[in-house]
């Protein structure tokens, strides 16, 4: 079974980081940089994703936390991984429930065991 996580980064350093870690942890993964990319991606249907790692604060009109809340109106139960540098604080109040957080910056390691810890629990 293919374990696929949808990862939303619109920096290409940090594009290379999060696809290393998790190519490195045994996950697939389809790397996009904007919100819409990704919501469509997951519409599709076309690739079952099993989690949906994203940037924060992202350039263009969707942010990490809106991207979060259109997929958990597809699937409920979708296990979401935030990054951020900044936006730590709003995770209470913007980010959905049952997801984590990663400040960055943070080691490739943890991005890894989030995926899966979410996965594990789902």
């Amino acid at each position: 079974m293919c374990v696929c996580a949808l990862v939303v980064e619109d920096e290409e350093s940090l594009q290379e980081i999060v696809h290393d870690a998790l190519k490195e942890g045994g996950f697939d993964l389809t790397t996009v940089a904007s919100g819409q990319e990704a919501v469509a991606m997951i519409e599709s249907g076309v690739v079952k994703y099993s989690a949906l790692v994203t940037d924060v604060n992202l350039k263009g009109p969707m942010k990490g936390w809106e991207i979060a809340r259109l997929v958990r109106q597809i699937d409920p139960a979708f296990p979401i991984v935030y990054m951020t540098g900044a936006a730590a604080d709003d995770w209470a109040s913007q980010g959905v429930p049952n997801s984590i957080l990663l400040k960055k910056p943070f080691a490739p390691a943890q991005l890894v065991t989030a995926v899966s810890q979410l996965l594990n629990t789902g």
